[in-house]
């Protein structure tokens, strides 16, 4: 397998966004994940704001390779849905601007049975988020975790006319006690970026929890064979919430030395 295309969360790395910037820089990525909530936010950031960050990402040779932004809900909540929509839209047109291909969020609960209405509106707001992305040309990629892939897949594939990508979060998985080598098997053809996570299941406490890269249940040599068998060519991203810039530096070498 080719060396792999790494990428760093900067809030990971709990820094000011210039110092955070500065060590990615030096950690040897060459791209980064923005949280579009915390770091800067698409109604807040003027057109000069815009041309100082771009400088400031190309002395430091610096890509974005996707803008994170998490909703307080999921798609599947009808709680001032519009608006939600509207600003994912508006995030979307910043991530195309700053030459990030995908916006990434948590859809919400995909419900188990298609009759259930949180299926047709997840199913509507996918859809016009999908047409959206073709026009502005950066993608919604839903990020998994909070059920099956093969539940997240069946929804992403009923609408035929757009396209929503897939958010590959293997860490996630495992602490939801879902199988990621399965949900990779599911969305392998849709995953337009992975989040490089680990999870482990703690039975003492009846629950999954996150921990470092390759410290979990995560078998990342495996989960890297499936994504070449489909022709994955994207960004990894390292960096979690509870990181440290030390965590995000093993978590850079633990994947260069796969």
């Amino acid at each position: 397998m080719a060396e792999l295309n790494l990428a760093i969360r900067l809030s990971a790395l709990r820094m000011p966004f210039r110092r955070a910037l500065e060590t990615a820089a030096q950690l040897g990525v060459h791209s980064i994940e923005i949280n579009a909530r915390a770091e800067i936010h698409p109604s807040q950031i003027s057109d000069t704001g815009l041309r100082q960050l771009k400088k400031m990402l190309e002395d430091l040779n610096l890509r974005v390779a996707s803008l994170r932004f998490q909703t307080r809900r999921g798609y599947d909540s009808p709680a001032d849905l519009d608006r939600r929509v509207e600003a994912t839209k508006e995030t979307m047109k910043l991530a195309y601007r700053l030459g990030a291909p995908v916006v990434v969020n948590s859809i919400g609960q995909v419900p188990e049975e298609q009759a259930d209405p949180r299926w047709t509106t997840l199913q509507q707001v996918m859809d016009d988020l999908g047409r959206h992305g073709a026009r502005v040309g950066a993608f919604l990629c839903a990020e998994t975790g909070s059920e099956s892939g093969e539940q997240l897949a069946a929804l992403l594939e009923s609408n035929h006319e757009s396209f929503v990508g897939v958010a590959f979060n293997p860490g996630q998985l495992i602490i939801n006690r879902f199988s990621a080598s399965e949900a990779l098997d599911a969305l392998g053809d849709r995953i337009q970026i992975v989040h490089a996570l680990d999870g482990v299941l703690d039975l003492a406490a009846g629950r999954g929890i996150a921990v470092p890269l390759g410290l979990g249940s995560a078998d990342f040599p495996e989960l890297l064979g499936k994504l070449e068998d489909h022709q994955y060519r994207g960004k990894f991203v390292v960096g979690r919430n509870e990181s440290n810039p030390e965590e995000v530096a093993d978590a850079v070498r633990y994947l260069r030395e796969l």
